[in-house]
C-alpha cells in the first residue's frame, strides 16, 4: 500500500509539488500557514488540516517545503508540531533549503521518536515545480532514500542520493553558489553589451549558443527581456541560501570570495526593496551601479 503523504508549505513551489503528488495518485494531507492555500488543494482532492501535528497524525511520510531553518524548526519542534504526534516508522522529508547543521539536529530529534528524516532540497524553480522536472538532491540513509524515491519521481526528473544526513543541504548550497555567480555574470554581460550598443536579445542568443551558454539564460530569458521580475524564486531566499553556503565554508575552511561578493549584491536587492522579486532581478543592481538600463 502506498504511503499516505503529508505536505506542509504551499508557497510558489510547494503548491505545484503537492499538486503533482495528487496527480500521481497519492492520498495527500496538506497544511499551510495561510489556510486558503491548503483549502485550494482540498478542492482538488487533498485533505486540509490546521496544524503540523495533524499532518503527522494522518501521514506516513511528511514533506516540508518552507522558506528557512527557523520555519522548519517550528514545524518540527514547535507547539502543535510534528514531534508531538509523529509515529515510529514515519519519515520526514524536508525539501526546504536550510542549514545542514539544523538538518542534522532535527534528524536526531526525530530519531528519538523512532522516525527518520531525509533532507531533499530541490533545484529547478517554479517552472520545474510546475512541470514535475525538479532536480532533487537527497541526504539520509539509503533505505530512507529508496522509500522516498517513488514520491520524488512524482515531483522531479533528476533524483540523486548524495550522502548521509545533511549532504542534500550541502549540495543545494553548492548549487546556489553556482546559480548566484552565474546570474551575476549574466547581469554584467547584459549591461556591458547594452552599453556597447548590442541588444539584450543578441547577447542572450549569441552567448547562449557557445561555451557561455547555460540554462539560466533559457529559463529567465523572458524576465531579462521584459524587465518584469515576478518571483519564481525570491532574491531574499537566494541571499539566505548564500549565507548558509558561506557559513558552511567558514566551518570547513573553504575560501569563497566570489560567493561573498554575490551575496552582498543580493543583500543590496533587499536594501532597495527588491527582495521579493525574482533572483534574476540581480540585473537591476548592476544596472544601478552602471547608471544604465538595458534595452
Amino acid at each position: 500500500m502506498a504511503d499516505r503523504v503529508g505536505f506542509i508549505g504551499l508557497g510558489i513551489m510547494g503548491k505545484s509539488m503537492a499538486r503533482n503528488l495528487l496527480r500521481a495518485g497519492y492520498p495527500l494531507v496538506v497544511h499551510n500557514r495561510t489556510a486558503a492555500k491548503a483549502e485550494e488543494l482540498a478542492g482538488e482532492g487533498a485533505v486540509a488540516v490546521g496544524s503540523p501535528r495533524e499532518v503527522a497524525e494522518k501521514s506516513d511520510v511528511v514533506i516540508t517545503m518552507l522558506p528557512d531553518s527557523p520555519d522548519v524548526e517550528l514545524v518540527v519542534e514547535g507547539p502543535r508540531g510534528l514531534l508531538e504526534t509523529i509515529r515510529r516508522g514515519s519519515l520526514v522529508v524536508d525539501m526546504s533549503s536550510i542549514s545542514p547543521v539544523v538538518t542534522r539536529r532535527l534528524a536526531g530529534r526525530l530519531a528519538e521518536k523512532g522516525a527518520s528524516m531525509v533532507d531533499a532540497p530541490v533545484s529547478g524553480g517554479d517552472i520545474g515545480a510546475a512541470q514535475g522536472t525538479l532536480t532533487i538532491m537527497a541526504g539520509g540513509s539509503a533505505g530512507d532514500f529508496e522509500r522516498a524515491k517513488p514520491i520524488f519521481e512524482a515531483m522531479g526528473k533528476n533524483i540523486f542520493h548524495v550522502g548521509e544526513s545533511g549532504a542534500g543541504q550541502v549540495t543545494k548550497a553548492a548549487n546556489q553558489v553556482l546559480v548566484g555567480i552565474t546570474m551575476a555574470g549574466i547581469a554584467e554581460a547584459l549591461v556591458l553589451g547594452s552599453r556597447g550598443g548590442v541588444s539584450p536579445q543578441a547577447i542572450l542568443d549569441v552567448l547562449g549558443s557557445g561555451l557561455a551558454g547555460n540554462r539560466i539564460m533559457e529559463f529567465k530569458r523572458a524576465k531579462y527581456l521584459t524587465h518584469v521580475f515576478e518571483p519564481g524564486f525570491r532574491a531574499e531566499l537566494h541571499a539566505k541560501d548564500l549565507g548558509i553556503a558561506l557559513a558552511a565554508a567558514r566551518e570547513s575552511g573553504v575560501a569563497m570570495p566570489v560567493s561573498a561578493l554575490v551575496e552582498e549584491l543580493f543583500q543590496e536587492m533587499k536594501r532597495k526593496g527588491w527582495g521579493g522579486e525574482d533572483h534574476s532581478g540581480l540585473l537591476k543592481v548592476i544596472e544601478d551601479l552602471s547608471n544604465h538600463r538595458i534595452g
